[in-house]
């Protein structure tokens, strides 16, 4: 039975749910929703209450809430597993996820990536005051991840889990602004792991590129 994606093209949380059926080998068809549109579709509106993305579509399974995409998708087909089957790897795996969620979005997604690099491409210009918020605060964060990461290959573990996925897109974002960039850098563990999560296949099939302003 296919599966299908709602979703918008830029979201972290559509990138995270589609990494997710990318590294489980999955074949899925993309229906792009703009989240921001205050016209969206009454057809979409009642897959997701909130009008919010990604939804995922299974015959008449209808799944939203990223993390509930994204554990489904483990439990629910073959492939590799995207989560630890140790407790304690397990715990700390929902443990990045929530950090990443509460304290790493804000700053590093809708101040820095938004207002440095997203915005000004649609040639609206950024908010350097919203800018500098999020550099001030994205310290604090990656501090935390930092001393969350272990010293294996990927963040709880040996193998990738779905915290590396989660943190991955954010990440992938953060870094398309060379002042976030710089901070990353200047943490070891992550500086590492993000070296070996930026260069997997997943996150070059599901790049959404930026958005060119037409003249």
């Amino acid at each position: 039975m296919t599966l299908v994606l709602h979703g918008y093209r830029y979201s972290v949380y559509n990138r995270i749910a589609r990494l997710a059926l990318e590294e489980k080998g999955l074949a899925y068809r993309r229906v792009e929703v703009n989240p921001f549109d205050p016209d969206r579709p009454a057809a979409y509106l009642a897959l997701h209450p909130f009008g919010r993305v990604p939804t995922l579509v299974q015959g008449d399974f209808v799944l939203y809430e990223t993390g509930a995409i994204t554990r489904y998708v483990d439990r629910a087909f073959s492939g590799p597993a995207l989560q630890p089957a140790d407790p304690k790897a397990l715990a700390r795996m929902d443990q990045i996820i929530g950090v990443v969620d509460s304290y790493a979005y804000w700053p590093l997604v809708r101040q820095v990536f938004a207002h440095d690099v997203f915005r000004p491409c649609l040639g609206n210009g950024g908010d350097q005051q919203e800018v500098a918020k999020g550099l001030d605060a994205a310290p604090r964060v990656l501090d935390a991840l930092e001393g969350l990461a272990c010293d294996e290959a990927w963040l709880v573990g040996r193998s990738l889990s779905l915290a590396d996925l989660h943190l991955g897109a954010m990440i992938a974002y953060f870094t398309l602004s060379s002042r976030g960039e710089a901070l990353l850098s200047a943490r070891r563990r992550l500086a590492s792991w993000w070296r070996k999560i930026g260069a997997r296949p997943s996150m070059a099939a599901t790049a959404p590129g930026l958005p060119v302003t037409q003249a």
